[in-house]
């Protein structure tokens, strides 16, 4: 079991949402009035595209060459291969990723913890600058683990040249999405998950009820929440393989969501009303539960 490691609050950073067709999902968010970047190739064989907001993005990606993918080995997460395994099931969220300023004392931290155990993970590649051109973007990944949850990926993302990556023109979307509100998880039982979702996101004090756990970040909430509460507040029915918490919902920000239903309807993306907000389903998010709340400012 973890222990109390305690470090300064984690925000979201951003979700894998991984998909068997890049460009299909691309097309979809695009539909739905998302600002969508252009193809981007890892060399251990992921392709990405980027939706970007304030502080967060949603990162699409497919195995557009398996043959590259790195197998996993001790002391070392393979993001080739964990996101390869997990689209032999299904498509959705696979993996949700917090803020860092440095992955290497997160990385001891979890190990602290007792959720690390892997050695930190540095990439970079080439971007595109906001007159397109080529820049350089760098990452360091430290992972994390939850022994309860096999099926869902964990790790801090620590931007080393962020004012290459963060691009507020790339911010803007046609549907009056402005930011990300928080990422849901669904359990049999969520306070089995309490101690490790507290470690990781370095939130002491969760919110818990009838519902599930919340961890309130610096930006956006990670919670875990039964299957039928997910199925009362946002009208989708899931299920669990049974083997812990798995990456479900993704709750996304709105100006109106009015305009955002218009967006949608002229995009041909099915979705539907729920407690005072609109969702999409996963049949037509290619895996998610994309959720859409309004702003409390608009």
């Amino acid at each position: 079991m973890p222990t109390q490691t305690w470090s300064r609050p984690r925000g979201l950073d951003h979700v894998v949402h991984a998909v068997r067709d890049l460009d299909a999902a691309a097309d979809f968010y695009a539909r739905a009035g998302f600002q969508v970047g252009g193809r981007n190739r890892h060399p251990w064989g992921t392709h990405n595209r980027i939706i970007q907001f304030l502080g967060f993005f949603i990162e699409l990606l497919e195995v557009g060459e398996p043959e590259k993918i790195v197998p996993p080995a001790p002391g070392q997460f393979s993001f080739g291969a964990f996101n390869r395994d997990f689209l032999r099931a299904h498509e959705g969220l696979s993996m949700v990723l917090l803020a860092s300023t440095d992955a290497r004392a997160d990385a001891r931290l979890f190990d602290e913890a007792g959720i690390g155990g892997y050695e930190v993970f540095d990439f970079e590649r080439e971007g595109a600058g906001p007159d397109g051109a080529p820049v350089k973007v760098a990452f360091s990944l430290a992972f994390a683990h939850d022994r309860l949850s096999p099926h869902a990926g964990f790790a801090v993302c620590q931007h080393h040249y962020p004012q290459n990556f963060w691009n507020p023109s790339r911010q803007v979307h046609e549907n009056g999405t402005t930011g990300i509100g928080g990422v849901v998880m669904v359990a049999d039982n969520p306070t089995d998950h309490h101690v490790f979702l507290s470690a990781f996101t370095g939130v002491r004090l969760l919110h818990s009820n009838s519902i599930g756990v919340k961890s309130v970040t610096p930006h956006g909430d990670l919670e875990i929440m039964e299957v039928l509460s997910f199925r009362d507040q946002f009208g989708v029915v899931e299920t669990v393989a049974g083997e812990g918490a798995e990456l479900r919902g993704l709750r996304l920000e709105v100006r109106d969501l009015g305009q955002l239903e218009t967006r949608l309807n002229a995009g041909g993306i099915a979705h539907h009303r729920r407690v005072g907000r609109v969702v999409i389903a996963p049949e037509a998010a290619f895996g998610a539960t994309l959720i859409f709340e309004q702003t409390q400012a608009a």
